[in-house]
């Protein structure tokens, strides 16, 4: 593997970023660094809520715990760099950095598509059949859809970091994006693209949009269960269904559209690459856990908890 490496002449890669423009560089780096803000608080004030509170204790929190997890992860991968590198001006980035980012963004990204797949499925039970659902969606089970989601997650990765690593670097070196992945990187290889965006459709692009359309079955399948319940508890499931799926296809549709159709524009991938790169991330805790009742209770709980702990706390002056 080592010799494939050492076939590459390109040492490091420029990260162009998303314009040329200053002020919209500065837009930028404000604009992005509030969503990493927010996207870190919420999803770890959501850990902390479902652990501290024994009432959530149950397999839709811990799976929503795992996802607040990825999600922080998911926002950690390249925006901090991209970050700092508008406040620096230094826009590189080494070649070992670039495979090690092209395989956490994978990662993230594919262990986040398993356990939406998993969270979709503890939904279809919960309200196709409710009266199977602690046999079914069991602790053990939980733990073994987690389990299962990193390993898919990480397979999926090494696949597209052996690929990368193969790739013969010897000229250009300017990545027209904020990060490191396949779909740009291959371009600047010294090899016919056409084949290498082959892969990328087999490996990434119908994966993607298999898993799209089961996600999408399952909530239609929700859907046609409850249409005979009462209104109000069809406009609760529908408007749950809606929420839950508006981030799987602000998350799923750039995926599809950027690994489905790997020599479209630049400029469309950067686009969609921020949806699931910045605005997911942020969307998911809003989306699958603030609209909830029961989170927002453990919360004002935790926060009457925390306030009442420091008044207890006696002051000592020395």
């Amino acid at each position: 593997m080592m010799d494939l490496v050492n076939k590459s002449t390109v040492s490091d890669f420029v990260l162009l970023g998303l314009s040329k423009s200053w002020k919209l560089q500065t837009f930028f780096l404000v604009v992005f660094l509030l969503f990493y803000v927010t996207t870190m608080v919420g999803n770890s004030l959501i850990v902390i809520t479902v652990i501290s509170d024994s009432h959530l204790h149950f397999p839709m929190y811990f799976l929503l715990t795992n996802l607040s997890i990825i999600d922080m992860s998911l926002a950690s991968f390249a925006t901090p760099k991209m970050i700092t590198d508008y406040l620096s001006g230094h826009k590189t980035i080494s070649f070992d950095g670039c495979i090690t980012q092209i395989f956490f963004l994978h990662l993230f990204t594919g262990t986040e598509i398993i356990l939406l797949m998993a969270m979709s499925f503890d939904r279809y039970i919960a309200i196709c059949k409710p009266l199977h659902y602690a046999s079914i969606i069991s602790p053990q089970m939980c733990v073994a859809l987690v389990v299962v989601s990193w390993v898919v997650g990480v397979m999926h990765s090494m696949s597209q970091v052996i690929f990368a690593l193969t790739l013969p670097f010897c000229g250009p070196n300017e990545v027209d994006s904020f990060f490191c992945d396949l779909p740009v990187v291959f371009q600047l290889a010294c090899v016919n693209t056409y084949v290498l965006g082959l892969f990328m459709i087999s490996t990434s692009g119908i994966i993607a949009l298999s898993c799209f359309i089961l996600l999408f079955s399952s909530y239609v399948i929700v859907l046609v269960t409850i249409r005979n319940h009462s209104s109000k508890g069809t406009s609760k499931v529908l408007s749950t269904c809606t929420a839950h799926f508006i981030v799987v296809f602000m998350f799923f549709g750039p995926c599809i559209f950027i690994y489905m159709w790997p020599l479209s524009s630049f400029l469309i991938d950067k686009i969609l690459s921020v949806f699931y790169t910045i605005f997911t991330p942020i969307l998911n805790p809003v989306i699958y856990t603030l609209r909830n009742q029961e989170v927002k209770t453990a919360m004002r709980k935790l926060k009457n908890k925390l306030l009442n702990s420091s008044k207890a706390t006696p002051l000592h002056y020395f």
